[in-house]
Formats: C-alpha cells, structure tokens, sequence
C-alpha cells in the first residue's frame, strides 16, 4: 500500500469516526434526557399498583417499623414512603419534581391507586409512590413475585413492631437502596454505548479501507503505466481496471491511448526512416556504377552524365516529397478556413489546368484523360491552399496515369454530393487487393503487382491523403468492376455569402 493509500485511508476514517461519535452523541444525549424525564414519572403499571397497596396495608397494620421492613426486603422495585416533612423513611432522596408530581396525582379529582396518602398504626403518614425509572423497572412477573414475597416476609411483623429474633443478626440490606441488584449486566451498563459505538467504528474503518482502495487502485496502475512508458514501453496497460466509470479510469484510458498514438508515431517513423533508406540506396548505387563507369570509359562520360543527372533529380524529388510529407504530418502547413494563408479556390479551374498537363504527359503513351464537370460545379469553390490542393489532386491523377495501360483512358469527375465537392479519379490499371485498399495511403506502399513495374516512391497518395484531411475532407478508394481503381475525394464547398 503507498502513500496516497493511506492518506485516503485516514481522511475518509477520521471522516466516518467524527460522523459516528457526532451521530451517536447527539443520540444518547436525546436518549438519556429522555431516561431522565422517564426517570421522574410515577409508576402507574398494574405492578407498581398492586406494591403500593402491600405498602399500603403494612404501614397501616404495623406502622412505620414494618413499613421500613417490608422496603428493605424489595429487590426489584423500590416504593418512596415520604412524610408529611419530605423526608423519605429509608433516607434515600426523592427528587422535588417527582415528589410535586406525586403530590399532584393526589389531589386530582380522581385519585390515582399508585399514589397513597397513608396513616400508620404508629400515627404517621407517609405518601407512597413507585418511581418509574427504567433503572429500577422489571417484567410484571417478576415484581409480582416480590411483593407476594415481601408481603409474606411481612406478614408476622404486621401484627407488632419489633423485630424477629431470627433477623436480629441478619446482614445488612445490599445495594444502594437495600437489595442489590440480580446479577448480570445493569440496563444503564457503558456497554449500551460502547458496543454500537465500537461496531459503528469497526464499519467506518472497514469502508475507509475500501474507498481507498478504490481511489488508490488505479492510481497506482497508472503508476505503474508511467514507470514502463519510461522504459520505452508503450504497449497499453491500463485496460486492466475493468468497467469502472469514473474520472481516475478515464485518466488512465487517455494514457493507453496517447501511448498507443506514441508507440505509432515511433513505429511509423522507424519504417519511414527505413524506407527512405532503402529509397535513397538504389538511387546512391546508380550515382556510384555511373561515377565509376565514367572513370573507367572516358568516352562514354556523357552517357554517365545524364545518368548521374537523371538519378540526382530523382534523389531531389524524393526529398522534396518527404519535407511536404513530413511538414503535413507535423501540421506545420495550415489550411481550411480561418487560416491565414487561405483563400477561395475556384476547384472547376484547378481540376481542368491539373487535366491539361496530365494529357501532354500521357501523349506519350497514347493515353486519354476524359474530364466530367457537373454544369453546377462551374462556380463551386473552396476554402484553402491552391497549391496544396493542386499538389494533392496532381498526385492522384498522376498515380493513375502511372498505373493505366498504354492506349488506355482516365476519367476524371468533379460532382456534388450532399454537402462535399467530389472529385473522383478512375483507371483500368492491375488495380490492388482488396486488403491493401486502406494501405495504399502509407508512405512508401506499393502493392505486390506493381513493385517493380512503375517508377516513383509510393509518396504521392500519402501526401494527398494529408492534404486533403487538412482541409477537412476525406479521401478513399474503391475497386472498379472490369479492374481498375477509383480514387475518390471529398472536400466541403464554400457556402455563398
């Protein structure tokens, strides 16, 4: 567990303790002035009536002496018997709001039989009462067995005062009020408020536990995430986590996915260096053969020449092709609208000026470029770069010428489609796998049945597919029936106004 597991374990569980011994305090000290008002009620129970008329009867048969008697020997319940001054016979102290309570009860139209103004053989009045205090309180049967018994006990001693000479050396009473208790836990014990209060602190500390371990968890897989990316391991790892739906777990779904885009762009520019490597050898070993023939045959120097001039411009657009490639992948050229280096460019007449220099390029090969232009196309126009745009639209003519038979025919047509200005590029060249129709836009990918077949270096639809995204369009391909491919792409015209 690290650092951060224990201090969400602390907040949360000093959070819970504060909360619980807040909660319970709050409740005990509504529970326990409530006992304290319970405890200042008289008794009214059937029990407490049928005590007070035991009392009653000793006090009157055997006065204040049996009375003191018949008290001593109550373990469950305990009967006040106050005179006419407020002391109680058995010197305990009767709370005053009690003792007015009773006095009350007394007076009231109707006499309650729990409440007893008492005269005693001896000729002192006590009032009686049964407090109805839950200290002191027990089931029905229970207070009923004690007063059959003090009354028993009692019988004897009603008839005289005095006492028996088998008592007169009997113990003392127990307890504070005689009788002591029965055995067994008090209903006021500490363990009424220690037991909840311990159990609601073990509950607090096992959800403490848990929450932080929820917010710990991810936290420290991202961690984990981290350290292996700092060793060159981007591979995802935090997909681990499960469903969980919350702000940590999408932290570390970003992370996944900013190191998968990393270890692409790492992989994507080790194959890209691997590939202009391999591109600029052949070219370099052509340089080489033409340097070392022109040594060895002096008279054959034009030749080399041309060669070596050949492959020198070969090499130039290569890297030219890879600085525009490399400038759109890092988004160094801008384009679209809100650019600064955008305008209005009216697609109609970029698309025929590209047409025009394709067909003298194909001439030569005795090839034909048909060019279809919606009557709605004319005015179209969008937003961007002309030459990016032309550069792009180029490379894909280009291309198809590349790859068309000779004698053939390109078509090349610029329509409206909801929305996006199309122009779509056809040919009936060899055409690619349908595996590689995505492929085809990769720097340096050149299909198996035209590896060796055509010149160029497998740039030129790379860079129109870059090209064309930066202007917020899209670019794909698609099979012809009869062979042959079709390039298609889709720009956003100009909305007029």
């Amino acid at each position: 567990m690290g650092r951060l597991f224990w201090k969400f374990f602390l907040c949360i569980m000093l959070a819970q303790v504060t909360a619980t011994i807040g909660i319970g305090g709050t409740f005990w000290l509504k529970n326990r002035a409530a006992q304290q008002e319970r405890a200042l009620d008289i008794d009214t129970s059937p029990p407490a009536q049928m005590i007070i008329e035991a009392a009653s009867a000793t006090v009157e048969a055997g006065g204040s002496q049996a009375l003191r008697q018949f008290l001593g020997k109550l373990e469950r319940m305990r009967v006040f018997a106050v005179d006419a001054k407020g002391q109680e016979l058995m010197g305990r102290t009767v709370h005053p709001a009690m003792l007015a309570k009773a006095r009350a009860m007394l007076q009231q139209s109707q006499a309650h039989p729990v409440v007893r103004d008492v005269a005693g053989s001896d000729g002192k009045r006590y009032l009686l009462f049964l407090p109805s205090s839950e200290r002191f309180r027990n089931a029905e049967a229970g207070a009923a067995r004690d007063t059959l018994n003090a009354v028993t006990l009692s019988g004897p001693r009603a008839m005289g005062p005095g006492p028996r000479p088998s008592e007169a050396g009997a113990p003392p009473p127990r307890g504070e009020f005689g009788r002591g208790m029965p055995p067994g836990p008090r209903m006021d014990s500490p363990y009424r408020t220690f037991i909840p209060l311990a159990a609601a602190i073990a509950a607090s500390l096992l959800f403490a536990f848990l929450l932080a371990w929820y917010f710990a968890r991810p936290i420290r897989d991202l961690r984990q995430a981290f350290e292996a990316a700092s060793h060159g391991n981007l591979a995802p790892r935090f997909h681990a986590s499960g469903k969980r739906g919350d702000e940590l777990t999408d932290l570390g779904r970003d992370f996944d996915r900013m190191t998968g885009r990393l270890r692409s762009l790492m992989d994507s520019q080790r194959r890209l260096l691997h590939d202009v490597s391999h591109e600029l050898r052949s070219p370099l070993a052509r340089l080489q053969a033409a340097i070392g023939l022109a040594h060895q045959q002096p008279e054959k120097m034009a030749a080399s020449m041309q060669r070596i001039e050949r492959e020198s411009e070969r090499m130039d657009k290569l890297i030219g092709e890879l600085l525009t490639l490399s400038r759109l992948e890092a988004g160094a050229v801008q384009a679209g609208a809100g650019h600064a280096h955008s305008e209005d460019v009216g697609i109609a007449d970029l698309v025929h000026d590209i047409v025009d220099d394709a067909r003298y390029e194909a001439r030569a090969r005795l090839m034909g470029i048909d060019l279809a232009v919606d009557a709605a196309m004319a005015d179209a126009s969008v937003t961007g770069q002309p030459e990016l745009l032309a550069r792009a639209v180029e490379n894909v003519v280009r291309n198809a010428i590349k790859h068309s038979p000779d004698g053939g025919t390109v078509d090349v047509e610029l329509s409206r489609q909801h929305d996006c200005l199309r122009i779509a590029v056809l040919d009936r060249g060899p055409g690619v796998a349908s595996a590689d129709l995505a492929r085809i836009f990769e720097p340096f990918f050149r299909a198996s049945n035209t590896q060796h077949s055509t010149d160029g270096h497998g740039l030129g639809l790379a860079i129109a597919q870059h090209v064309i995204n930066a202007h917020g369009g899209r670019i794909g391909a698609s099979l012809r029936s009869g062979g042959g491919l079709c390039v298609e792409m889709l720009l956003p015209v100009k909305t007029p106004g």
